[in-house]
């Protein structure tokens, strides 16, 4: 009958290698003696710790941000990204978070972390609901996240970061913005009360923020659909209802929010966004109408024959394209446009007047929208019978 597979690798081990002791040659058996065996599993990846979460407060949620891990324990890189697993819990008064257990309230899968991701730095908001609210009054909320890309074994824990909850007025609704010719104007109107329906504390003030508009989606009605070029960013704080955004450029399309700001405790707390406001500015603006038009006959000299020479002052208007000159022979009348192309300097020559004839001039400004200004005061000037 053939020897048990084991006694028989057992006996060979120690044959080749020269060794009575059992124990030893057991030994050799767990080690294979040299023989390759069944293959090890590969351990799984386990991605390092957060360690940089960190928690704020934005109108009745929680924002947390951090880094997405990019190694493993071992020091491999990560190849694909990690689900995310939010832990939340309440803290009673004087107790430390690692007394308290924490309950997991959020599993991310991969294919979603994306849309929490703005340059490798996750920004997850959590809606925090007013009955959690009132049976928690008082305590502090605190967060870990672990982060796992096995089923088998998740990161550890990350850093613990605690944050208090204060009463903050309801979302802004009714943002208005209006386009003028140096600026975009926002306003609107004091928020009354909390999302929970409480009268509002005091507003210390508020913060614009603005973001440019894709241009392959500022199109769309649908907010939702709507895509930016970069994260919203703080413009300007105020502490009245309104700001003139003047860092504007006619052509391009920017949303608009606005959020409250509140102080208690000496710390600084911001209500939600509100309702965000859409607008493409135009410059649909014209410039001003130049002004000190002169008019002054030249009589022929040599090869040159008599001629009108006109000349006014220069257009203060940044984006000016030039002028253009019109004559008419009736008072009241602008009459035909004597320039085919705009005039880049402010002078002109008309040389297709006739004697004894009596001339009315205006000149407008164009600007490089292709708008342009009221005509100029007119300004008359009579030619001398039989001019030569």
């Amino acid at each position: 009958m053939d020897a048990h597979p084991l006694v028989s690798l057992m006996e060979s081990c120690a044959i080749r290698r020269g060794f009575a002791s059992q124990a030893f040659v057991f030994f050799l058996v767990l080690t294979g003696c040299g023989v390759p065996g069944e293959p090890m599993p590969p351990r799984p990846p386990v991605p390092v710790a957060i360690t940089d979460l960190a928690a704020r407060q934005l109108g009745e949620s929680v924002t947390l941000t951090f880094s997405l891990p990019r190694k493993t324990v071992e020091g491999e890189t990560l190849v694909e990204l990690p689900a995310l697993e939010i832990h939340r819990g309440f803290l009673p008064a004087g107790a430390p978070p690692e007394k308290v257990a924490a309950r997991l309230v959020y599993t991310i899968p991969p294919p979603f972390v994306n849309s929490y991701l703005t340059g490798g730095v996750v920004e997850f908001p959590d809606p925090i609901g007013p009955a959690e609210l009132t049976a928690h009054a008082g305590e502090q909320i605190f967060y870990t996240v672990r982060t796992r890309v096995s089923e088998r074994r998740a990161s550890a824990d990350s850093n613990v970061v605690t944050v208090q909850m204060y009463p903050v007025a309801e979302p802004i609704g009714d943002l208005r913005a209006v386009v003028t010719e140096t600026a975009i104007e926002l306003s609107w109107n004091v928020p009354a009360r909390t999302s929970f329906g409480e009268k509002v504390p005091a507003i210390a003030g508020y913060r614009v923020y603005r973001a440019e508009v894709d241009p392959a989606s500022r199109t769309s009605e649908d907010l939702a659909k709507i895509k930016l070029k970069a994260p919203r960013a703080l413009l300007a704080s105020t502490t009245t209802t309104s700001y003139r955004d003047t860092q504007i450029e006619f052509g391009r399309t920017y949303l608009y929010s606005v959020r409250s700001i509140f102080s208690p405790d000496s710390t600084t707390v911001e209500s939600a966004d509100s309702t965000p406001v859409v607008i493409a500015p135009l410059d649909t603006f014209p410039p001003a109408a130049p002004r000190n038009l002169v008019a002054v006959f030249v009589p022929a000299i040599a090869e040159i024959p008599a001629h009108v020479e006109l000349s006014w002052g220069i257009s203060p208007e940044t984006d000016l394209a030039g002028y253009h000159v019109y004559r008419s022979e009736r008072d009241g009348e602008r009459g035909d446009r004597l320039t085919s192309e705009l005039l880049p300097a402010p002078t002109f020559r008309d040389m297709s007047v006739a004697p004894g004839h009596r001339y009315r001039y205006q000149v407008t400004a164009v600007d490089r929208a292709g708008n342009e200004s009221i005509p100029s005061s007119p300004i008359s000037i009579e030619l001398p019978q039989g001019a030569p």
